[in-house]
């Protein structure tokens, strides 16, 4: 497969949003801080559940979305008690109410990208798809497709695995499964490396545009110095984006944290794989910084000053 430092630059087969809006001008004692912002800060748009733990979801969206310089607005699928050593409960948005959200933000934002994460239940993902669906919007979709919680806490209901397989993934721009949420979708396994071609071809053939498959639970990359991921898209070989591991326990959130920043760098308007090379950049830096804040695992620290080191490096 390709790697992807040797990766042309075509265009990607995904909405791509306009690289410059206009900007106020600035109000006075603003000037100085202003020279260090991004040219403009795009709008995007989370659909997630809420971390009552800080360290994932919602939370972990808005912090990474902020960070990378956007904008960030939401609409909150559920409510989760949680902490970094299990989810205690888990309280579904009503899905009149989810919509209510995503109109309020869409009608009054000019969104640039959008992201979904924790969707909970079918009714759920039916309004997902019913107010960003292709047909709605002018923007990139990434779908995380969040299936497990770190701690092993199911975050879907068992009835919503078909609708997220039939009615969101033919909506998906991005999609970012890992190894068991791919097999999932696609009703295939994948033993090795060597073995996920059919995999990601199933993945496409369900509609995703492009497919971002995590390496970190395939049983090759166990306990050694590195990881790949895989970036495939339409009639293209899959490109590697090889890292190294980054040995660590506090990994709560990284899942959310990547998807987010792939949002975030789409809405700039650049290519996929200039965004995943760039989101694994943000989040390994902050990896390295893990920590935690309270009991069991904690969260990729976005604060770090190695992660500040990747903020405006676009």
């Amino acid at each position: 497969m390709p790697d992807s430092s040797r990766a042309g630059k075509g265009e990607p087969d995904m909405p791509r949003p306009s690289p410059t809006t206009p900007r106020r001008n600035p109000t006075p004692g603003e000037e100085e801080g202003a020279a260090q912002r991004p040219p403009f800060r795009p709008v995007v748009l989370t659909l997630a559940g809420s971390d009552s733990g800080g360290g994932a979801g919602i939370q972990a969206d808005l912090k990474t979305i902020t960070l990378l310089g956007g904008f960030g607005t939401c609409a909150v699928s559920a409510l989760t008690a949680q902490n970094g050593l299990e989810v205690r409960g888990i309280l579904e948005t009503p899905p009149d109410f989810v919509r209510m959200q995503l109109a309020a933000v869409l009608d009054a934002f000019p969104v640039k990208a959008a992201k979904t994460g924790m969707l909970a239940s079918a009714p759920i993902i039916e309004v997902a798809v019913d107010c960003l669906g292709r047909d709605k919007r002018a923007f990139p979709l990434v779908v995380d497709p969040v299936c497990v919680s770190q701690t092993g806490h199911r975050l879907l209901r068992p009835d919503a695995e078909d609708a997220l397989r039939r009615l969101l993934l033919p909506e998906a721009d991005l999609l970012t499964p890992t190894k068991p949420e791919a097999e999932l979708l696609a009703g295939m396994s994948a033993t090795t490396s060597a073995d996920l071609r059919p995999l990601l071809d199933r993945l496409h053939a369900l509609g995703a545009r492009a497919v971002l498959l995590k390496g970190g639970h395939f049983a090759e990359f166990a306990g050694g110095e590195s990881i790949s991921d895989w970036l495939s898209l339409p009639g293209r070989e899959p490109l590697v984006f090889s890292r190294p591991r980054v040995a660590t326990v506090h990994t709560h959130g990284t899942g959310c944290t990547l998807s987010a920043a792939l949002a975030t760098l789409l809405a700039y308007g650049l290519p996929p794989e200039e965004a995943v090379s760039r989101a694994q950049a943000f989040l390994g830096a902050a990896l390295e910084a893990a920590f935690a804040p309270g009991l069991g695992a904690g969260p990729p620290d976005l604060l770090s000053g190695a992660a500040k080191e990747t903020m405006w490096h676009f």
